[in-house]
């Protein structure tokens, strides 16, 4: 999609309600979704965490932006992920830390970013971390500098191709739930984008949707 024409697109984006856990659910294991029925938020007392789900132009295109994460002992290790992270004491807000983490990662400048809203927040039971995403445009093509100890690469995905259903596919996989079950995945190039990253990716993509 054009980037000026998505850019027009931006009222609707903010005013659109959210579709939350039902978009969540279209990406998510069915172990998964089990475990979270019987859930309590306040007894497990998660981390917090916040992302930044960042479109760009490029080429006059919208894309928007994944990092590869490095390979390390952690339940996360080289996962496609969106930039960011933990929330630290010296953040401000869960904005503050998206922000602060997008530009950590991936060298973007906070000043180039404008937040255009939040989205639903997501729980990660085998971290215990409840992440929030931030939807955020920069109006600029971007010229990123990945943090060579978190990053092993970018994945820049064009709109088009994230909005198209023969992306969306189902995967055998080992999880933190269970050996060997059916998972939904998005697949991007030769990259395969699954659990918390895919479940807040469906919401984004569900609001698009309807929007654009």
């Amino acid at each position: 999609m054009n980037f000026d024409i998505f850019l027009k697109k931006i009222p609707f984006i903010i005013n659109e309600a959210l579709p939350g856990d039902s978009a969540h659910a279209i990406m998510a294991p069915l172990e998964r979704r089990e475990l979270m029925l019987n859930l309590n938020i306040e007894i497990v007392n998660p981390r917090q965490a916040a992302v930044m789900m960042l479109l760009y132009p490029k080429n006059s295109l919208t894309h928007l932006v994944l990092i590869v994460r490095n390979t390390y002992p952690g339940v996360h290790s080289s996962q496609i992920a969106f930039p960011g992270g933990k929330v630290e004491t010296s953040d401000a807000s869960l904005q503050q830390t998206a922000l602060r983490e997008t530009w950590e990662e991936i060298g973007v400048d906070p000043e180039k970013i404008n937040v255009v809203r939040s989205f639903s927040d997501v729980y990660i039971p085998p971290s215990n971390f409840l992440v929030y995403p931030f939807l955020g445009i920069c109006t600029e093509e971007l010229i990123f500098i990945p943090d060579p100890t978190e990053v092993a690469s970018i994945l820049e995905v064009s709109l088009t191709d994230f909005l198209d259903e023969k992306n969306v596919k189902s995967k055998q996989m080992t999880t933190s739930y269970t050996q060997e079950t059916a998972v939904p995945v998005f697949i991007i190039g030769e990259h395969v984008v699954w659990g918390a990253t895919a479940m807040m990716l469906s919401e984004l993509k569900e609001v698009l949707k309807k929007v654009l």
